[in-house]
């Protein structure tokens, strides 16, 4: 059974659209962990426009399930994920300006500072792992670096299994295949939604954990938190 880890950095979104602490994201966090939940995701962005820095430090001791800070590692970043020491870093190559995370690691061309990062986190005991796009080249690049895990960045299978494709779950076959095959950790993540996710699951051997925020935070609006969690993890069986 893959580890479902809620991302809830919408929570925060709606918090400081209004100021104040409601929702609170400690309380989410710690309710969304009570209904079942595995982990607890936050991705931290230099302007801080949904998770804020001092959210990261507050969570620390109130999740007791999996915690996994995702982020570029920036000097900033890198300070907090080890003062912190979450269960696992997962290391996105954000652009400032970017909404949400657009693209994997060019894993080849970032090959050495990748090494010295994941060195510096893994001697500090958290684990660690890679977002990068369904190319097993760069999944190769990946093993390189050390990571003990690669997020596969599952935008395009999501866009295209809501048009029908189901095809386009071949190259995260291909790519977990690799993955498994070369000793690497299998996480996924980006727009799986309650739709799509049991096929997935379905179809990639040795997938460890999800990363789900957006469309869990949206389906829970109609059908409420708690049976959302329970939903997805029935389909993660």
């Amino acid at each position: 059974m893959a580890k479902l880890s809620v991302n809830i950095n919408k929570i925060a979104t709606l918090r400081n659209s209004r100021g104040g602490d409601i929702p609170n994201v400690v309380q989410f966090a710690k309710d969304v962990q009570g209904f079942g939940a595995e982990g607890i995701t936050i991705h931290p962005r230099p302007d801080e426009r949904h998770i804020r820095y001092k959210d990261a430090y507050d969570l620390k001791s109130e999740v007791y399930t999996e915690y996994n800070i995702e982020g570029n590692p920036v000097p900033k970043f890198m300070d907090m994920v080890l003062e912190i020491k979450p269960t696992q870093v997962t290391l996105v190559p954000d652009a400032e300006d970017a909404i949400t995370s657009n693209a994997g690691w060019d894993t080849l061309k970032h090959k050495d500072f990748l090494i010295d990062v994941i060195k510096e986190f893994k001697n500090n005991g958290i684990r660690t792992s890679i977002f990068v796009d369904p190319d097993l080249h760069q999944i190769e690049g990946a093993k390189d670096t050390g990571t003990d895990r690669i997020e596969l960045y599952t935008e395009a299978y999501a866009h295209q299994y809501g048009l029908g494709n189901k095809e386009a779950i071949r190259p995260y076959m291909a790519s977990a295949g690799l993955a498994n095959a070369i000793g690497l950790g299998i996480n996924a993540g980006h727009d799986l939604s309650l739709d799509n996710i049991k096929f997935f699951k379905e179809n990639i051997t040795g997938l460890l954990e999800v990363s789900i925020g957006h469309a869990l935070i949206a389906e829970s609006l109609y059908l409420g938190v708690e049976q959302v969690v329970k939903m997805y993890l029935g389909k993660l069986k």
